[in-house]
């Protein structure tokens, strides 16, 4: 059965997308996911509202924070806990040093693998 070319209409507003997943040799995996959270607790604050935010359950998020302070060697995220005065977390410098390590890994494979995407378009008769 042949395949069927996919319809313009299909493929509107889409662009192509290039996903990055570190395996260090610790053996901690590092990708677009564990990135997010990590981003996302640098804006709110919070383990929980990271997890709202990315709809993800308290327990996954924390996990995914545990997995990478555990695996890493030093810690990314500092916890203060709950009460009246509320809790919270914070990236650490090593935290921060994953976020801005992994975007800068992103884009230079962006921009490397971006010819070689134009190539396939052409190859593949796509404009």
């Amino acid at each position: 059965m042949a395949k069927r070319k996919p319809d313009p209409a299909d493929t509107a507003g889409k662009s192509d997308r290039l996903s990055i997943r570190l395996d260090l040799a610790s053996g901690v995996r590092i990708g677009p996911g564990k990135v997010a959270v990590l981003e996302e607790i640098a804006r709110s604050g919070s383990i929980s509202a990271a997890g709202r935010a990315l709809r993800m359950s308290y327990r996954r998020t924390w996990e995914l924070v545990e997995d990478l302070n555990r695996n890493l060697g030093t810690p990314v995220v500092e916890t203060a806990a709950g009460g009246s005065g509320g809790g919270g977390a914070v990236l650490t410098r090593a935290g921060k040093a994953v976020v801005e390590r992994y975007r800068a890994i992103e884009m230079d494979t962006a921009l490397a693998a971006r010819k070689h995407l134009l190539a396939l378009h052409r190859a593949c008769g796509e404009k």
